[in-house]
């Protein structure tokens, strides 16, 4: 007699299928797991390895530069030390082991590095051989973990891209060496670089070295808080919503965000390629201004040229840099959508009453439809694939504390993000706003329409620019320096420095003042323009500011970076000089 199973057998057969599945899948992401941990340990265990070479390098110096003071060195500023290198009243060799050793002092403090480059002790070896001397002979630089360096690994403080040495020096690596430049260590970023914080699981938490309870910022959060902790004199890093401009506001620094164009990305490492929205950018973070005209002008060179035919062929105009004719200046100290707390827009406003006294034109310029563009252009831009692309670089790997929310809502699903921007709309319609840009788009003829109206913003923006004769524009940074694990909760809360990434403008930042008493009193009644969840969240991570630098934001429109930084050069010239007052 034929066995007819019974329906209990299937139910029961399709039990063990299914619970079997679920076992391999876990089994798989167990393995996953455990090969992410196991790459983590290695890393970890060659920057050890690297400090420790680093510390042994620092010792073999001290005894070969007898007499040197190290303290005398950390001292100078570029402009000083480029001079004394050059004309040998300071060694290579010195410069480069005064600052490996405050290095390591302030990543003891704060855990900024994620590698020694020993490379440099042959490099300045064979510098020394060469009778042409570049423009940052002998200077020690610190560089971005996403530089690609030739035998260094480039991860973005992600696991998967652990383990993958590069073949070749990026391009902006070659210029700064053909320049004498000494790069010596990388830094650290946020897990993925899409944050501001900057924490990954390799090499964990890297803290603000003004205030250890404060962020650096990020990406280029280990870069800010070496050069701002004194451990570099010139650091290269990157942009692509603030992440020069927020570490340099957060540490007491200058930094400098081009147009994007102007450098080369040939060898920069990145989890996501291919969103021509939003433009990053490449650029110098240092002590004051004339150090990134430095930079700058060595950068912008033959050799840059030469190995990248993408970067236009345009030397640093020094005449435009150089000039003193008086300025007209557009100014506002909020762009109605993201309210600066109120230490940022009295920095706004002090530093414009002093551009005044100075002789220059101010004139109040109100930012066109910032709400829009922070979700219809940047979010929209940066996400067009839902941010699919970013979270495939987190597939297997361990998702940082910082990142977490941002993570967790990039994955949900597209209908998802749809209903509950629906019934968020009437009580939170910034929030909603973003979660429904985070949707993306889902066509091609979309993407080409989302790419129009970023053409129609840039032009609106540029023609009522031009309709007050602007030369130049004074705004808001984000800062200052914000309590750790909260920015990460605050995705759209940085238009003040995403809105140029957008535009396509160069910006740059210099610090103008502190934080007072009297600031922090009147941060208590904060509300923003929405007293929302995001401003209640601005108003808990501002405080406890009290001595943190508070910077203001320089801009000029698009190839015209030179006139940016000679107006980042009078904001810093007329506040050093209203300080000497006092």
């Amino acid at each position: 007699m034929k066995w007819v199973p019974e329906p209990e057998f299937y139910l029961r057969l399709l039990a063990g299928i299914l619970c079997g599945s679920a076992t391999v899948v876990l089994a798989v992401k167990w393995m996953r797991r455990r090969r992410t941990a196991e790459k983590i340990r290695a890393a970890q265990a060659r920057r050890e390895e690297g400090l420790r070479q680093m510390e042994d390098a620092v010792r073999r110096f001290q005894r070969q530069q007898e007499g040197m003071n190290m303290d005398e060195i950390l001292s100078l500023s570029l402009m000083e030390l480029t001079a004394q290198l050059k004309d040998g009243s300071i060694s290579p060799e010195s410069a480069l082991c005064a600052y490996m050793w405050k290095a390591l002092e302030v990543h003891r403090q704060v855990n900024c590095l994620t590698g020694y480059l020993p490379e440099c002790e042959e490099q300045v070896q064979e510098m020394k051989k060469q009778k042409e001397k570049g423009l940052l002979y002998g200077v020690p630089v610190s560089i971005k973990e996403h530089y690609g360096y030739k035998g260094h690994n480039s991860n973005c403080g992600l696991a998967c891209f652990l383990g993958i040495p590069e073949s070749t020096d990026c391009v902006m690596v070659q210029v700064l060496k053909k320049q004498g430049a000494i790069p010596f260590v990388k830094t650290n970023v946020p897990q993925s670089m899409f944050n501001f914080e900057c924490s990954n699981p390799i090499y964990g938490q890297t803290l603000n070295p003004l205030n250890h309870k404060k962020t650096p910022g990020g990406s280029s959060g280990g870069e800010g808080a070496l050069v701002g902790g004194g451990g570099s004199i010139l650091g290269l890093a990157s942009d692509i919503g603030g992440s020069i401009r927020v570490p340099s506001s957060f540490c007491g620094l200058c930094g400098f965000k081009p147009t994007g164009a102007r450098l080369s990305f040939k060898g920069i490492g990145s989890p996501v390629f291919g969103q021509l929205a939003v433009p990053p950018s490449l650029g110098p973070m240092a002590r004051d201004v004339d150090s990134l005209v430095l930079c700058m002008r060595a950068l912008l060179c033959e050799e840059l040229f030469r190995l990248d035919h993408n970067v236009p062929p345009v030397p640093f105009n020094a005449e435009v840099y150089s000039s003193s004719a008086p300025l007209r200046i557009g100014y506002y100290d909020s762009d109605g959508y993201n309210m600066p707390v109120p230490c940022m827009r009295r920095a706004v406003q002090e530093t414009k009453t002093l551009l005044e006294k100075a002789g220059h034109t101010l004139i109040q310029f109100t930012p066109p439809r910032v709400g829009y563009m922070s979700t219809e252009i940047y979010t929209k831009g940066l996400f067009a694939d839902g941010a699919s692309t970013l979270l495939d670089a987190f597939d297997g790997d361990i998702v940082d504390s910082n990142l977490k929310p941002q993570i967790s809502v990039y994955k949900l699903s597209r209908w998802t993000k749809k209903i509950l921007s629906f019934i968020l709309r009437p009580l939170f319609p910034r929030i909603s706003k973003e979660l429904n840009a985070l949707c993306g788009v889902r066509s091609a003829k979309e993407v080409w329409a989302q790419q129009i109206a970023v053409e129609i913003y840039r032009e609106e923006f540029a023609n009522e620019w031009k309709s007050l004769k602007l030369d130049v524009l004074l705004c808001p940074a984000m800062g200052p320096a914000v309590n750790i694990g909260l920015l990460g909760k605050m995705t759209g809360g940085s238009t003040n420095t995403h809105l140029f990434n957008v535009l396509n403008f160069p910006a740059g930042i210099v610090p103008v003042t502190t934080v007072t008493e009297k600031d922090e009193e009147q941060l208590k009644h904060y509300k923003g323009h929405y007293n929302d969840h995001w401003d209640k969240l601005l108003k808990k991570a501002a405080t406890g500011g009290v001595g943190l630098p508070v910077a203001v934001q320089c801009v000029a429109l698009t190839w015209q970076d030179e006139l940016c930084l000679r107006f980042m050069k009078e904001v810093e010239h007329v506040t050093h000089m209203s300080k000497m007052k006092f």
